[in-house]
């Protein structure tokens, strides 16, 4: 029987945004990814499409993702930052004028920066979402919903509510940005809890991805291993991450970034050059990346080499094709069970273009190659696999996330633990003042309850926790893991005490102004 295999890509970046600042770093986190990853990842649907390849993709962005992209001030400051990256790139074209191979990697990066700006903002009229509201219409790709602001569901609990909040939250920005039911729904880290079951059944949710750990640890262990969808007791189905197929692309060691002739990610112009050489204009004097990158992954003790983009090219194209002749053999080896399986291959877009940056080049010769070969496999999605293979077993998938161990360390030792306690508090205050308030409210506690809710969102993302781990941006991390909790508790004692004040209700609504819709009543 044929076999299937689904890409999904988790588009997803924490909610930054500092109307405070003129410009920040961690807004650059944004910038970056729309450039390098997901300008770069609508292009290639777009090539496709035009060339008439047939393809399937997942994608899902999450509600943050969402908010960031369409919010006025940050679209605005992504063309500035466009602008300055192309001026940077014309001083970069004349310093480097006695380089042949410089000048050349400039001028390529410059004339893609003058591409970007020019659709960016000519075509497409600062709107990214609008383009995958197109795509999703045309039906090149199926969009699936998130969690509110991607936050660990099964840690958020007790209440159960805090993690109920976060996935209808969720589920609400998606209509309001897609304009119609969610099908699928991404659990952040792919961390799952049997709880959550019957929350997403609640949701109208079908389907979500778990990783491996969650089927071969499942009662009972699925007939079909992790090679097809397994429903939950709660109702929608789980597809499990096929690990053999990340680990080719992940893996440290062997995965395909890490090959030689690609562009290396850490050096960069902005750490080469003084600040005032980058970006002369800029409040910001400490070392920034600027994606100008002129090195290639070589010399990790001494000198690196050149890159040349002709060679990562060439190399992106062999290790599409070496991809697709391993998805090929392991298919044939499941070629002799009674059903059709299914190879879930789930992975963060960014790493598509700003980790990777050859990665949509990766994908695309992918989709290519496979078009070829649709007699053996074909490209699908888990919502049109569900719709043709509408029996599948039942089990319990257990607890599990895609994190380092299959488990919730990556967000829950040492350094992190400190936050889950004032988590659990700040949700249930504010279930107790939801139910308080639950009959007729006025307005103005309504506008209080609306951002109370938003402070306790985004004080539960992920992200935070990661970023301490992880110590890349650990002292930002802190520092908004325990200002949204202070703005938490500010407003809620205001609000027990009778009225809230409204320079400080103004000023959190100014600075994290998303899900102007947010229904808290999802609390009760």
């Amino acid at each position: 029987m044929p076999g299937f295999l689904a890409l999904i890509l988790h588009a997803h970046l924490p909610f930054v945004r500092h109307p405070e600042h003129t410009e920040s770093f961690e807004e650059d986190w944004l910038f970056e990814a729309i450039t390098e990853s997901y300008i770069p990842l609508i292009g290639m649907m777009e090539r496709l499409g035009r060339d008439g390849v047939p393809f399937k993709l997942t994608i899902g962005l999450t509600p943050p993702l969402c908010a960031m992209l369409q919010d006025e001030l940050l679209r605005d400051r992504y063309v500035r930052h466009l602008e300055r990256s192309i001026a940077l790139a014309e001083r970069e074209i004349e310093r480097n004028r006695e380089h042949t191979e410089l000048g050349t990697l400039t001028r390529f990066y410059h004339d893609l920066l003058t591409e970007t700006r020019r659709r960016y903002v000519e075509e497409w009229n600062c709107d990214l979402l609008a383009v995958f509201r197109q795509m999703r219409t045309a039906g090149m790709v199926e969009v699936i919903a998130s969690a509110a602001t991607h936050g660990l569901l099964p840690l958020l609990t007790p209440p159960l509510a805090a993690a109920r909040a976060q996935v209808r939250i969720g589920c609400d920005v998606y209509r309001e940005t897609f304009g119609a039911e969610p099908d699928g729904f991404w659990l952040p880290e792919c961390a799952y809890a049997p709880a959550l079951g019957k929350i997403l059944q609640e949701a109208n949710i079908r389907w979500f991805v778990v990783d491996a750990h969650a089927f071969a640890f499942a009662k009972p262990r699925p007939r079909r291993a992790i090679f097809a969808p397994c429903f939950t007791p709660g109702g929608p189905a789980a597809f499990a991450r096929d690990p053999e197929s990340s680990r080719q692309v992940w893996s440290a060691e062997s995965g395909y970034p890490g090959d030689p002739v690609y562009r290396d990610f850490y050096r960069d112009v902005g750490f080469d050059l003084p600040m005032d050489a980058v970006f002369p204009d800029s409040d910001l004097k400490t070392p920034r990346f600027t994606g100008l990158k002129y090195h290639r992954i070589t010399g990790r003790d001494g000198e690196k080499q050149v890159y040349h983009r002709a060679w990562a090219e060439e190399a992106a194209t062999v290790h599409a094709a070496h991809f697709l002749e391993s998805r090929r053999q392991q298919l044939r080896e499941l070629g002799t069970l009674d059903f059709e399986p299914i190879l879930t291959i789930p992975f963060d877009a960014e790493l598509f273009g700003h980790w990777w940056y050859e990665g949509p080049l990766f994908l695309e010769q992918f989709i290519r190659q496979a078009a070829a070969v649709r007699d053996e496999f074909q490209l699908t999605t888990p919502g049109d696999y569900l719709r043709r293979h509408q029996t599948q077993e039942v089990v319990s998938p257990a607890a599990t996330s895609w994190g380092e161990g299959g488990y919730w360390t990556v967000w829950l030792e040492q350094r992190t633990a400190w936050i889950y306690p004032h988590l659990h508090a700040a949700a249930r205050r504010m279930v107790d003042l939801a139910r308080a308030l639950a009959g007729e409210p006025t307005p103005s506690q309504e506008r209080a309850l609306r951002q109370l809710a938003r402070e306790l969102l985004l004080a539960q993302s992920s992200d935070w926790a990661f970023l301490i781990r992880s110590g890349t941006a650990r002292h930002y991390a802190e520092e908004r893991t325990n200002d949204h909790l202070q703005r938490f508790n500010a407003i809620y004692d205001q609000m027990r005490n009778g009225a809230v004040e409204e320079p400080l209700l103004t000023e959190c609504e100014n600075r994290d102004n998303l899900f102007p819709n947010l229904q808290w009543r999802h609390y009760l």
